[in-house]
């Protein structure tokens, strides 16, 4: 005779559809649930359910493998009343592919999202969220990215990662997100991958040829760059199906001034590269922001939606009111995005940056655009405050736009002590940026603005620009 909890399992190990109502969004922009379930002897248990592409407040039917479990990912069968917001997505991968998450939100929902969210983490620091103001969003949210990371498969197709599974790829016919022309020339890549029968690389086994294809374009220059990431260089018997790329994409895409071979040879997979071959034009791209022109390598960070990025560099200057005579540290400064428009309305800057590439990039960018008033350094942040704020003096105004990893306790705690008047943080993360910001007011700051931008529509993510005085 089998007990109770034997017959139990053997039903709960089938998987069942269960009708729930999502009361919320998590982190990474899925709608959660939970379903409470009564076991033979009467007890109840909590079933907590992750159920992508839906929204607050929708009562769905889902498919769940095993409800035994308490925490599980269910499958979207059936819409049983839907969000007064839900529209139907543009792009026809976006059930499966992880590029975006909100697509079947009015953009207008988006936002508000978005906003709320600031607010969230700022009160459950001790700060008044009614100075957070609304997102600031694109009339157009579609095609701005101007930058896109693309992987092969193990056959050689080429797409992007499916939602929350990073080792399928969902191979792609188009891409909304993407700037114009940028999916038109990866779909060529990937026709030439499958003419010439060349293997992605597998994962698990760790062989293969083809791992990423990055596509760069300036939206002000119209310049292309593709970087195709390989485990093996473009010579030998590869060097005719190399010849047979470039030709094609000279033929088809005069836009790409730079067209790249990189050897990847580490198991990491990561967007890398040991050696450059260089198949036509150069090994970079001309780019311009508010007037500024910069050269953009494969692995330089840019921000990838110019059309906010360009409005983050104006709140961030208008809040910071910047003043001839005044000294200013531009912290995790990268190539110098918002050094150089500073530079020109403060009497000196320097620059911190702990990627010495980076730190290059932005001094080539500085004498370039004709900016003599600058100074770069490579090196991490807090060593970096002590070595400035030693040759520099206290500045009068600091920025800082840290990794989404924030800029940490000590980092924080560091600049407090440097004293500066005036702070502008420029956050890609409101969960680390409301941490940062809690450990500057011990030294007297407070939190004037708090301005969010939305660079990534159709995603969880926020920029955000902070403005803090002291009292």
């Amino acid at each position: 005779m089998t007990s109770i909890k034997e017959r139990e399992d053997k039903i709960l190990s089938s998987p069942q559809s269960l009708t729930v109502e999502i009361e919320h969004l998590d982190g990474k922009g899925n709608g959660q649930a939970v379903y409470w379930r009564e076991t033979e002897d009467g007890r109840r248990k909590k079933l907590k359910l992750t159920v992508p592409q839906t929204l607050p407040g929708e009562q769905v039917k889902v498919k769940v493998a095993n409800p035994e479990r308490k925490r599980q990912k269910a499958v979207l069968e059936q819409l049983l009343k839907a969000h007064p917001e839900r529209v139907s997505p543009e792009c026809p991968h976006f059930e499966k592919c992880g590029g975006c998450v909100w697509q079947h939100w009015d953009y207008t929902g988006q936002l508000t999202e978005k906003t709320n969210h600031v607010k969230k983490v700022l009160e459950e620091q001790g700060f008044d969220s009614t100075i957070v103001r609304e997102t600031i969003g694109m009339e157009h949210p579609w095609n701005y990215r101007n930058k896109m990371e693309f992987t092969f498969s193990s056959d050689g197709s080429l797409g992007l990662h499916e939602q929350g599974n990073f080792r399928k790829i969902i191979p792609l016919e188009t891409c909304l997100i993407a700037g114009e022309l940028m999916a038109d020339a990866a779909m060529e890549v990937g026709r030439w991958s499958k003419d010439h029968r060349l293997t992605g690389y597998n994962k698990d086994t760790h062989d293969g040829l083809l791992r990423h294809l990055m596509v760069r374009k300036s939206f002000t220059t119209g310049e292309m760059m593709l970087a195709l990431f390989a485990t093996e260089p473009p010579t030998d018997e590869l060097e005719t199906i190399a010849k047979d790329l470039m030709e094609r994409i000279e033929r088809t895409f005069p836009q790409v001034k730079s067209l790249l071979w990189l050897v990847n040879k580490e198991v990491a997979d990561r967007v890398q590269s040991s050696d450059t071959y260089v198949l036509s034009g150069r090994d970079f791209i001309y780019d311009e922001m508010l007037g500024f022109r910069y050269r953009l390598w494969f692995d330089t960070f840019f921000q990838t939606n110019p059309t906010q990025a360009e409005k983050l560099v104006e709140l961030a200057l208008e809040m910071a009111q910047p003043q001839k005579d005044e000294k200013m540290i531009d912290l995790f400064c990268g190539v110098g995005t918002f050094s150089l428009p500073f530079a020109n309305r403060v009497e000196k800057l320097a620059g911190i940056e702990i990627v010495e590439t980076s730190i290059e990039s932005a001094k080539r960018n500085a004498e370039d655009n004709g900016v003599g008033n600058t100074a770069f350094l490579a090196k991490d942040a807090r060593r970096g405050i002590d070595e400035i704020a030693e040759k520099f003096g206290k500045p009068d105004l600091l920025l800082l736009d840290p990794p989404r990893s924030g800029a940490g306790g000590k980092v924080m705690r560091k600049i407090g002590r440097l004293n500066p008047e005036r702070i502008v943080y420029v956050s890609c993360n409101p969960d680390t940026l409301a941490l940062d910001l809690k450990e500057l007011v011990p030294f007297g700051y407070e939190v004037k603005a708090v301005q969010p931008v939305d660079l990534f529509p159709h995603t969880v993510h926020v920029e955000t620009v902070c403005l803090l005085t002291r009292k």
